[in-house]
């Protein structure tokens, strides 16, 4: 049985061209750090344990980041170069043996595919270790790979140290490799920072094994996008498009429909059940679940949410942290947020906002109304205008609403109130009392009519003084 692989991360730079306050890897494309994307990965090929991101910059934002994911840590205190980057693993990874892969925490768009063709070529190939590189039409900026004449990578050189001959070659560095670990940690001190920067560039590892008497092979891929360096934020709007483009053709191939597919944002961590349809402008974000049969609606919003199957979210709406049993329908223009939870076929119309509350099976509020803090039972109608008071000014209230019960439109509800089950109340009232099992409450004043107030409402006669501050009522 070979040996298991290792995989080191590197995620320790500064990012200056990002012009940003926040550490590069930290960024987001695809809906989540661009870090996240390469451990994603690399756990297609090791397990956690053999996992080790290089920090530095805000180290313990990119600890927190990848914490779920159970990989190690190795600290870079100083940004010194690539080489001195992987040198500071060499303790953390002293009982690691077998291949070791290199890996950039700010190249997102590297496959599990590729990944897997990276250890194959190398376990098949007779060179001592296997460089990633690929062409490009305008290599600037990149190392470019010069190969001896049986095809090995006989130097790799750095942008800015090249001669104009070496800046014509369109072949260019990934800087994911692959070798034998042994081998690695016996020449990696090797590398001294000859060049304008005065870095250690791992790049050099090609002369130093060669001198050894090592060969590297290269892996020449065709999508050059997978290698693609975050530097700018041009480079991360352009890895969010292609991470987005991936995710929803595989949803499409998954039996998922998406109208204008070019227009709708779904993050990588979200799912969809088969047969659902998906609007344009839709945005299904963070750690969404859809179930089957689902239909999201044109430019609604979708985030942290669990939905069962056969859920209808209404164009324009959003739900946000929240769970939806079967049957379900949301909108238009609903809002739900903060733990909403809406039980088996309950009904949550246009202008509707549900918060940090619980909705029985069947009950519906179908227009117009504010629900928060509210625990509300099976088969309830909640009239349009309903609100429930759940502040005072300092403190939340929680609104209880028996099964069955009915509350009028424009109903007011101040919370802390209970309403009981099989009750109505009223349209039009103020509730600020308990209201039994059963009853009927209102709260409203009389109606008072006054026979041809209008009429006596008119503009006076000429001459005579207008009349002021007449009262109504």
């Amino acid at each position: 049985m070979p040996p298991p692989i290792s995989v080191v991360i590197l995620a320790a730079g500064l990012g200056t061209r990002m012009k940003s306050k926040k550490a590069k890897v930290l960024h987001h494309a695809g809906g989540v750090p661009i870090v996240e994307h390469v451990v994603a990965t690399a756990l297609a090929v090791a397990p956690p344990d053999r996992i080790f991101v290089v920090v530095g910059r805000q180290a313990a934002d990119v600890q927190a980041s990848l914490s779920g994911y159970g990989v190690r840590f190795v600290l870079q205190p100083e940004q010194r170069g690539t080489a001195d980057a992987l040198l500071a693993c060499r303790e953390a990874l002293s009982g690691c043996h077998g291949p070791l892969l290199v890996l950039y925490g700010d190249c997102p768009l590297f496959t599990v595919g590729s990944l897997c063709r990276l250890v194959e070529t190398h376990a098949r190939g007779e060179a001592a270790a296997t460089v990633v590189t690929t062409l490009l039409e305008n290599p600037a900026g990149y190392g470019r790979v010069l190969r001896d004449e049986n095809g090995m990578v006989r130097a790799i050189v750095e942008h800015k140290d090249a001669t104009p001959d070496q800046l014509a070659v369109r072949e260019i560095n990934s800087g994911i490799y692959c070798f034998p670990s042994g081998l690695l940690w016996k020449h990696l001190a090797e590398i001294q920072p000859d060049n304008s920067a005065r870095e250690f560039y791992l790049t050099d590892i090609v002369a130093v094994f060669r001198r050894a008497g090592h060969l590297m092979q290269p892996l020449l891929l065709a999508d050059p996008l997978e290698v693609l360096g975050i530097n700018t934020r041009a480079d991360l709007a352009l890895a969010d498009r292609v991470l987005r483009e991936r995710k929803t053709r595989q949803l499409m191939l998954d039996g998922v429909t998406i109208e204008k597919p070019e227009t709708v944002a779904i993050d990588a961590g979200v799912t969809v059940g088969a047969d659902s349809i998906v609007g344009p402008f839709a945005q299904l974000l963070g750690r969404t679940a859809i179930g089957e049969d689902c239909s999201i609606g044109a430019c609604s919003i979708v985030r942290d949410s669990q939905l069962a199957a056969g859920v209808v979210v209404a164009p324009f709406s959003m739900v946000d942290s929240c769970q939806l049993e079967s049957g379900v329908r949301v909108g238009p223009f609903a809002r739900l947020r903060m733990g909403a939870y809406l039980e088996r076929g309950a009904v949550v119309g246009n202008f509707v906002e549900v918060k940090k509350s619980r909705l029985g099976a069947k009950t519906k509020s179908q227009h117009l109304a504010y629900l928060g803090d509210a625990a509300i039972g099976q088969e309830v109608n909640v009239g349009a205008g309903t609100i429930t008071c759940n502040y005072d000014g300092e403190r939340k209230h929680p609104t209880a609403i028996g099964d069955g019960a009915f509350i009028g439109s424009n109903s007011t509800l101040v919370a802390p109130v209970e309403i009981g089950a099989g009750s109505y109340v009223a349209a039009g009232s103020v509730i600020t009392d308990a209201v039994p099992p059963g009853a009927l409450a209102f709260g409203r004043a009389r109606q008072v009519v006054k026979e041809e107030w209008a009429k006596k409402r008119k503009a006076p006669k000429s001459g005579e003084a207008p009349a002021h501050n007449t009262t109504i009522g």
